[in-house]
């Protein structure tokens, strides 16, 4: 398969310098790579040129599922100067949708999210092992536990696969926002939008907001395979209590988690029957985590331990606890997270813990 030259997006512009040594390098195509403590996933970094990229997002997709969650990163405040550390985009999530759905939503940004330097989305579907993310380098990468079938996709779209390249992101670049481009110079799908409307920050909430979206913590990333899916779909099934959580989306229960976790480093404002349901999702979670193999454990606890960590500083008067429901988890030593309660306790946890004799005022 011949090799076709990289027509980069207007946000990303590579130095001159380093153009002028590598441009017969910079060509359209593929690699592929095993995910590290994944076992039969792969990622896949993808060079296209810029008209290409909504084609490519649609394609992986088509005849894999029917529908997925939006991934959206910008920057919603100001850019901090080079010379400062390095900024780090906001996250956000849809719930999941039609996927039809979503490329109509898209269709009048697409132009502008694919050349906006400040900005990558992707889809998601965690149960089909489906992710593909356009990133602010412009480039693509994609998660997934059928190599086969991605490559496949990418000889159908005449991206070849490259044993020895270099990619843009590799080389000296500066990100371009749509904005900083002088009038009459932008292609013509673009010249005709207001400099109001090219404000990446404007669009995205607008997305945001099309969406309902919200926001997820950066760090928070990881990939489940189908397999390692499967394989938790039977050990939630094994439990009678647990059971009817089997077909959901377990991705989401460590986002709650961690939601959770974030709500009370905040300060919790919710009753107890809420802050239960919360410590009730670590339960879902240790059930797995105690009946998988060891490679599916030791990921699950990598992805965890940060919350745990974070939720166990939280707790105060450890030497009580928060009475297990009759459902949960009653393994011993008692777990963790119901050893005492947060220290930022709203009004309304408060009360429910004087009113059930738990928590006495002036102790």
């Amino acid at each position: 398969m011949s090799k076709t030259p990289l027509q980069l997006p207007l946000g990303i512009q590579v130095w001159k310098n380093e153009l002028r040594d590598n441009q017969h390098l910079l060509v359209e195509g593929y690699t592929m790579t095993p995910v590290e403590g994944a076992l039969d996933a792969f990622r896949f970094t993808i060079a296209a040129s810029a008209e290409k990229i909504p084609h490519i997002l649609r394609a992986f997709c088509e005849g894999q599922v029917d529908e997925a969650f939006l991934i959206l990163e910008y920057y919603p405040n100001e850019i901090i100067p080079a010379h400062e550390e390095a900024a780090i985009p906001d996250v956000f999530y849809s719930a999941y949708l039609p996927i039809d759905d979503l490329f109509a939503t898209l269709s009048p940004y697409m132009d502008r999210l694919v050349h906006e330097g400040f900005v990558g989305f992707g889809l998601a579907n965690n149960r089909s092992g489906l992710e593909i993310f356009f990133s602010e380098e412009k480039t693509i990468s994609c998660f997934t536990d059928n190599h086969i079938r991605v490559t496949n996709l990418m000889h159908r779209l005449g991206l070849p696969h490259l044993t020895e390249t270099t990619f843009h992101m590799d080389l000296g670049h500066d990100h371009l926002s749509l904005l900083c481009h002088p009038e009459g110079t932008l292609p013509e799908q673009l010249s005709n939008i207001s400099k109001m409307e090219l404000d990446f920050i404007r669009f995205c909430g607008e997305i945001v907001d099309a969406l309902d979206m919200y926001p997820v913590e950066e760090t928070l990333s990881f990939f489940l395979t189908r397999k390692e899916l499967d394989a938790i779909e039977e050990h939630l099934k094994s439990h009678e209590a647990y059971a009817e959580y089997a077909e959901e989306d377990f991705g989401s229960f460590l986002l709650d988690w961690n939601d959770f976790v974030t709500e009370c480093t905040e300060g919790f404002e919710g009753d107890l029957i809420d802050y239960q349901l919360g410590l009730h999702l670590r339960d879902i979670l240790e059930h797995v985590i105690a009946l998988a193999d060891d490679d599916l454990t030791n990921k699950l606890v990598e992805i965890v331990s940060d919350s745990d960590e974070r939720f166990q500083k939280l707790l105060t008067d450890r030497r009580k606890r928060i009475d297990l429901p009759s459902d949960s988890v009653q393994s011993e030593p008692m777990p963790f997270w119901y050893q005492g309660v947060v220290e930022k306790s709203g009004v309304t946890l408060r009360r429910d813990l004087i009113r059930s004799d738990w928590f006495k005022p002036g102790r």
